[in-house]
């Protein structure tokens, strides 16, 4: 369990703490927890989402357990120090829908004495790493890595596999989409997908060669 750090008034700058992990693992639940403390210790407080982000509120911050805290959607990085002018603390949710420029915006309102909270997936439905993550982990002082458990196999599980056909990037989804997998069920998943996928071309190359001879 994350302890949050006293504020020394006397020190200028802040800290920047990263909760990442799969879909499902309670990330959002631990930065609305973080705030929610910091709100009731009396501390300023604001919380940033990225727009795109409506799946359950297009203003609230909403954890899969239905926990939730008032947010401000915003379009870019960019738009957060301004919004974020005199606060004492400040959460981010979803920060891998975010441009790279969140990483400098990040660290400009760590260095400027604010405690910024950021919540995101490490990796994508792919299992690679997910846009600004890597780069606000490693600037990061604090980062704590949670798990969802795996449907599979009930051991802890770090992938997000996309049960739908979907090869976007970004989509959005709840369980209908995603579930959570350790690495052996993971690979086993996409391993049976890629088989699938091959056995589905090897049909169509088969059906045009056919139609071809019989022209």
């Amino acid at each position: 369990m994350f302890l949050e750090n006293t504020v020394n008034h006397k020190e200028q700058f802040g800290w920047i703490e990263v909760i990442c992990g799969s879909m499902f693992s309670g990330k959002t639940e631990e930065l609305i927890r973080r705030l929610k403390r910091a709100q009731f210790a009396r501390q300023k407080v604001e919380i940033f989402k990225p727009a795109v982000d409506v799946r359950y509120d297009e203003d609230m911050v909403v954890s899969h357990d239905a926990n939730h805290i008032r947010s401000t959607p915003v379009p870019a990085a960019a738009n957060i120090p301004i919004l974020a002018d005199g606060c004492d603390v400040v959460g981010i949710d979803e920060a891998q829908f975010f441009d790279d420029e969140i990483v400098r915006v990040c660290n400009d309102l760590a260095n400027k004495g604010i405690r910024v909270i950021v919540a995101g997936l490490d990796m994508d439905f792919k299992g690679n790493p997910f846009g600004p993550m890597p780069n606000l982990m490693a600037t990061a002082e604090y980062v704590t890595k949670v798990h969802a458990v795996c449907t599979k196999t009930g051991n802890l599980a770090q992938y997000s596999f996309r049960k739908s056909k979907n090869d976007d990037l970004v989509l959005l989804g709840e369980v209908e989409e995603y579930e959570p997998l350790s690495r052996a069920a993971y690979y086993k998943s996409m391993l049976r997908e890629k088989l699938r996928h091959m056995k589905v071309n090897d049909a169509e190359e088969i059906n045009a060669k056919d139609k071809n001879s019989d022209a």
